[in-house]
């Protein structure tokens, strides 16, 4: 007893035929792909002191490549936890400094 139907996974409407226009339609919604040299400017712009804060700024909230933009997004969040973990470091400090000397 052998049966010879196809899967119903593999028949035109199945599954993978939906998967696949979901794929296509994915590729077609995407950012073009940042390249090398773009990579190597921005991270030369990174190097300078106080422009880099500015330009984190822009990158991540004006026009441009969306991964680009998420990229320092997130950067902006990192940098704030950071900046939040060092002033509570400061003020630990400072309050351990003050209230042995009085």
């Amino acid at each position: 007893m052998e049966n010879n139907q196809i899967p119903p996974s593999f028949e035109e409407g199945g599954p993978q035929h939906t998967y696949h226009q979901h794929a296509l339609q994915q590729s077609r919604d995407t950012a073009p792909i940042v390249p090398v040299k773009e990579w190597l400017l921005t991270m030369l712009i990174m190097i300078i002191p106080v422009v880099n804060i500015v330009m984190m700024f822009v990158f991540a909230f004006g026009e441009g490549n969306p991964s680009k933009q998420n990229y320092f997004k997130a950067a902006l969040i990192w940098a704030a936890i950071i900046l939040a973990f060092y002033l509570l470091i400061v003020v630990l400090l400072f309050g351990t400094l003050f209230a042995t000397n009085f």
